[in-house]
Order: C-alpha cells, then structure tokens, then sequence
C-alpha cells in the first residue's frame, strides 16, 4: 500500500468501526473516526445532535468534517452509514484514498445492531423493513464505491484482510 488512505463507508452494522480498528492496525495508519470528530466539534452525541437539531444539521457538520480531512494520507477514515449521500463528501473522501464500501444482508445488519439504542434511524416499529428502505435509497450511492467487501459471515480480521488483497 502507498501513502494512500483507506475510507470505508456503508451502512451501519456492516462493520466500519471494528474492520476499521483492526485496519489501521494492520496497515500502521492511523484511524480517523468521522463521528467521532463531528461529537467533539458539537459536544454531544450523533443521537443528541439528531434529536434535538435534526438530520440536515448533522449532515451539513458532517459534510464540513469531511472537507477538514479531504487529502489526509495515511489513515484509515471510518465514514458514518449516510456520509455517501452528499457528492460533495465522496468528492472530499476520494482525495484521501480508494473508497471501500462495506456490505451485509439486512438480517445481518439487524442481527448486530438490534441491542444499540444509539441508532437513530431505526428507532421504529420494524427495523429489518426501515433497513431495506435506507438500502435501496442508498444503493446508488454506495456504488460510488471502489471496492466492495461483503462481511456477511466474515469475523474482523477476514474482511480486513481481504480489503488489503483487493487494494494491492
């Protein structure tokens, strides 16, 4: 691998956050949490910022966030599940590295993040079907991507590995 950075994106529950520790690791870059980066800017939670200030406010820090990072090297940069919905931010993204788009079933997806009540979009009556819906919406421009890894049935360290054999 080069000075290239890595970003990962998808949908929540496909493993970003996990993949993306162990990536980094494995790699000797560091590891850029965009979430992470957005609670520090406002001083509350992803949750705290989309129930009291909404999800274009969020997205709009979100997109401000992304641009602050665009052309950093050497990093692994762990996207949120809706970072790909502005062009602006794949535009941004892509001066740091390849964009690997991470992929599970919806059950899967459920399956993993059913007990985390810091998901705002699935705080409704049937999560599997709210799931599906963000996905097809979503589709396009997840395609975006430069490499698709599906961690459906893969533990940690095999979708790390195998994002490192499809960006050598």
């Amino acid at each position: 691998m080069d000075r290239k950075s890595v970003v990962l994106v998808g949908f929540m529950g496909t493993g970003k956050s996990t993949v993306g520790s162990v990536l980094s690791k494995l790699l000797g870059f560091r590891l850029i949490d965009i979430d992470a980066l957005i609670e520090k800017k406002e001083g509350k939670s992803i949750t705290d910022i989309f129930s009291r200030d909404g999800e274009k406010h969020f997205r709009d820090i979100e997109e401000e966030v992304i641009k602050e990072i665009a052309g950093i090297e050497k990093a692994v940069i762990i996207t949120g599940g809706g970072a790909v919905l502005r062009k602006n931010n794949i535009e941004n993204l892509r001066k740091c590295g390849k964009v690997v788009c991470l992929t599970a079933t919806p059950s899967e997806i459920y399956r993993r993040v059913k007990a985390e009540t810091h998901r705002p979009l699935l705080q409704v009556d049937d999560p599997v079907k709210k799931i599906e819906e963000l996905l097809s919406a979503r589709a396009k421009y997840y395609a975006e991507a430069d490499v698709f890894v599906d961690t459906t049935g893969l533990t940690t360290d095999e979708v790390a590995e195998e994002i490192i054999k499809k960006l050598t």
